[in-house]
């Protein structure tokens, strides 16, 4: 998946891969990434069991049950392609936009698939860290009008059915790998205001979904996340995909006779060539989390494999949610990764007055916070400077009068400044802190 940076260089998306399987099985070498993708196919990673092992192959990116755009809207009629806010919390260029698509509901359906689209977003945000941060994001439901209802592969493989994205079970061959056509997906995700991140809702309450990557180039979007309406461990797969994307986490998996790591440091936050000695020696990598109680279970340390290797590489817990579909939880210092991905790409605070035009002293200025639920893991601090020097009474005021604050007369002009930053307790290190500040200034007439 691909996310918009705003004033930010976007470091290069993770590449996907399957997830290490519960206690008790192994993945091994021959479900590890491929070395590149067929001729005209696309890589997924898929999920066979809702809390065991995933893997990845190439798939074709067009469907055979998918409708033709046209036709399926004079069949359709009214209703195909309408875009329904589910989340609009501020403007498009201060947020991260998740486009939801529905497949395999009929033109009667369409409010069972806005209220599947909320359910799966509100189970997402029930997650730490995307619960405590929802007011970054804005989500568009995209009502795409099937002919059939269901999805192709449903319950069995001698099932089809005609649907907008071409929904469907057993790609290639794959019983639990839910492929659509990437095409027809844009066609739909084109028509919301903005999109960062796609997740395809098919209606169907068998377990199964993909993870699509290295889209960008063609679809403005990096990758998409297909997952099925009425199945709740299928949640998972959108909220682990949507890491790699808005975290850059790597997978904290091995498989079994891969060997050891051949690289060099991993630049994802959650893997590591470095014991837990070195890496406290060098204060690097999840050094500020070493021996704390993590929300996965256990405690912070260097657990060796991870990133698809066995040996040289290590990950911060036993077990998390980039490790195993078997939980829900990021540990703490992929916790601290999302946090910055979510201001890499959105903003807490946007103007409310035009910061390029010069103003006068008497003049009012406002801005808006991103609402950021209280008793969560955020802790928002707005602040503004005259000059330069806080004006401490200030603190926490969405709108003031220069003047007020202390700006002379004169003929020199005079900035006002209002930031805001995130003091939250899921972030130690330094360079992530400053990630979470943003401010904007207005020059003020003396």
């Amino acid at each position: 998946m691909h996310i918009r940076v705003r004033g930010t260089a976007a470091a290069t998306a993770l590449a996907l891969a399957a997830l290490l399987p519960t206690t008790g099985t192994v993945a091994t070498a021959a479900d590890a990434p491929t070395a590149g993708q067929e001729s005209g196919r696309v890589g997924v990673e898929y999920f066979p069991d809702p809390r065991g092992g995933g893997a990845r192959t190439d798939v074709p990116p067009t469907s055979p049950h998918a409708q033709s755009a046209p036709a399926s809207r004079q069949r359709t009629g009214a209703g195909d392609g309408e875009v329904v806010p589910i989340a609009e919390t501020g403007p498009t260029a201060d947020r991260l936009d998740v486009t939801i698509i529905g497949d395999g509901y009929t033109a009667a359906q369409q409010e069972d698939f806005l209220a599947d689209a909320r359910a799966k977003w509100d189970a997402v945000t029930d997650i730490e860290p995307y619960k405590s941060y929802e007011g970054l994001f804005n989500v568009w439901a995209v009502q795409a009008v099937s002919q059939d209802s269901g999805v192709t592969g449903d319950p069995t493989q001698d099932v089809t059915r005609n649907t907008a994205l071409g929904s469907y079970f057993f790609c290639d061959e794959i019983e639990r790998l839910i492929c659509v056509d990437l095409d027809k997906t844009k066609s739909y995700a084109d028509r919301a205001p903005a999109t960062d991140l796609v997740i395809v809702v098919s209606n169907s309450t068998k377990y199964g979904g993909a993870g699509y990557s290295g889209l960008a180039g063609d679809y403005g979007y990096d990758g998409v996340s297909t997952l099925s309406s009425d199945n709740a461990q299928s949640t998972l797969i959108a909220a682990h995909e949507m890491a790699h994307s808005i975290g850059l986490l790597a997978d904290e998996y091995q498989y079994d006779g891969y060997g050891a790591h051949p690289g060099d440091e991993p630049a994802a936050a959650n893997v590591s060539k470095l014991t837990a000695d070195r890496m406290a020696a060098q204060g690097t990598k999840w050094a500020d989390w070493l021996g704390e109680t993590d929300p996965s279970g256990g405690v912070v340390d260097t657990f060796e494999g991870g990133d698809y290797y066995e040996y040289g590489i290590y990950r911060p817990t036993a077990n998390s949610i980039m490790r195993s579909l078997n939980t829900d939880r990021f540990n703490l210092p992929g916790r601290e990764a999302m946090i910055a991905g979510f201001y890499r790409s959105a903003n807490a605070l946007t103007p409310l007055a035009d910061p390029a035009t010069r103003t006068s002293r008497f003049a009012r200025l406002s801005v808006s916070l991103a609402t950021l639920p209280t008793g969560t893991l955020a802790r928002p601090q707005l602040r503004w400077y005259v000059d330069g020097r806080e004006a401490r009474q200030a603190r926490g005021r969405t709108s003031i009068v220069p003047a007020a604050l202390g700006v002379p007369s004169g003929r020199r002009a005079h900035t006002v400044t209002a930031k805001v930053v995130d003091m939250t307790v899921a972030v130690r290190s330094a360079e992530v802190r400053g990630i979470t500040s943003n401010s904007v200034t207005w020059t003020v007439k003396g």
